[in-house]
């Protein structure tokens, strides 16, 4: 009997939490997306290099982990 009064808190807690997944995973792939474009930006200009790269792999990784993840 309480399964089946719980039942409608489940479908709401199951519902918010594949929103919540969803929006991180969105969030990841935004996130990673600016720093692939910053991370060029920097890297094109020579000096900026040293904090470029490392920003370029570190949006490849969130957008990865954001996809696939």
């Amino acid at each position: 009997m309480a399964r089946i009064l719980a039942f409608p808190l489940m479908l709401i807690w199951r519902l918010t939490r594949l929103i919540v997944e969803a929006v991180g995973r969105l969030l990841a792939v935004v996130i990673g997306f600016v720093f692939l474009v910053v991370g060029t930006l920097l890297t094109l200009t020579g000096i900026g290099a040293i904090v470029g790269v490392p920003l370029l792999i570190l949006g490849l990784a969130l957008i990865v982990k954001g996809v696939f993840g």
